[in-house]
């Protein structure tokens, strides 16, 4: 029997029950008026068994754009950037690291923390179950302020390109959503590439930007898109082919599948991972039927965890889910947090979450 689905694991940074009335005041006023030009980039790198080196990456992206390096930072916060959380997963040897910064920083700030990832990641070594193209897997930056323009943000995606494939000889880039000429999305852009094809040739991958793709660097998506959360929800059986079946069904291509959803099903320690991400959607596209909520002041909408796992469960044949799990923030999560987090100058807020989170 398909049993009620579980909480979503969650956590905050910092916890409600943390903050005075005061604080909280200032924090909510200051989320809407500091905020105005903040990007989260959701740095993808094929490392996740090794957390000393992952942070080595974190702690790269906050040394290049925060005091002393920069003199001063933007007005009225103490620092430039912050990383919010880093997300680690061991079968799949992937960590997720959501550094936030101004637009003015967040270029500088993720070209610093690549550059390392290039020279500690040597990707003909890397093995996990989940598909990757490069040492750095992905490089998408996100507006989470709500008067921010995608075409202006992928511009700096494009800056960051060129200048990664110039500091770091041999790497190469393909670029997707706002930093592509055509607009092409992440999926279709992956697709192209061949990032879901085995076994994987790097010469004979489509680059855009750099050297010819090589084993030891692999090939590096980098681009501008809305806001992309992860869910992942995790069945009580071994079955992998069920779990494709389900992760095929609930996809936004498929007949029946919910709004800005794209999944696939691993084998994660010891049962089935339906990893699912989750595109904000222009509210304009909105359709009747759907079964999303509201983000960014109504400018987007996206379909919510609770929704997404009820659509598995019942797509699963009477197979239970075990565990429910939002890897990553909402857009107002992530605003909010980063928000308090400059203002405080918390450089490695991901020290104070409870639990590691893309």
């Amino acid at each position: 029997m398909v049993t009620n689905a579980p909480e979503v694991n969650k956590c905050t940074w910092p916890p409600e029950s943390s903050l005075s009335p005061t604080l909280l005041s200032f924090f909510v006023h200051h989320t809407t008026t500091m905020s105005r030009q903040l990007v989260a980039c959701m740095l993808n790198v094929s490392e996740g068994r090794n957390l000393a080196l992952v942070e080595r990456i974190a702690q790269s992206a906050l040394r290049a754009v925060n005091p002393p390096a920069k003199k001063t930072a933007v007005e009225g916060w103490k620092i430039n950037a912050s990383v919010l959380n880093i997300f680690q997963d061991f079968d799949y040897n992937r960590s997720v690291i959501t550094i936030v910064a101004g637009q003015d920083n967040i270029g500088a700030s993720v070209e610093a923390a690549c550059r390392t990832a290039y020279d500690l990641i040597d990707l003909s070594r890397q093995e996990g179950v989940h598909p990757r193209l490069g040492a750095v897997d992905l490089v998408p930056l996100h507006p989470i302020s709500e008067n921010m323009s995608l075409h202006t943000l992928g511009a700096v995606a494009k800056d960051l390109a060129s200048n990664i494939t110039s500091s770091v000889p041999g790497t190469s880039v393909f670029l997707f959503g706002a930093a592509d000429s055509e607009g092409r999305g992440l999926v279709a852009r992956r697709k192209e590439v061949g990032w879901f094809k085995t076994p994987v040739r790097y010469p004979a991958l489509t680059h855009d930007v750099g050297a010819v793709p090589s084993s030891r660097y692999g090939l590096t998506g980098v681009g501008a898109i809305p806001y992309m959360m992860n869910v992942n929800v995790t069945l009580d059986t071994q079955d992998v082919a069920l779990g494709r079946r389900v992760a095929a069904a609930i996809r936004a291509t498929s007949p029946k599948g919910l709004p800005g959803v794209q999944s696939m099903a691993f084998p994660h320690e010891g049962k089935v991972e339906v990893a699912c991400n989750v595109d904000l959607l222009p509210a304009h596209l909105r359709l009747p039927d759907w079964e999303v909520r509201e983000s960014l002041g109504g400018q987007y909408v996206f379909t919510p965890s609770d929704v997404l796992t009820r659509r598995i469960l019942q797509e699963s044949g009477g197979v239970d889910a075990v565990g429910t799990t939002l890897v990553g923030f909402t857009p107002e999560e992530a605003r909010a947090l980063a928000t308090l987090a400059l203002t405080r100058g918390e450089e490695e807020a991901w020290r104070r979450a409870k639990d590691r989170r893309m």
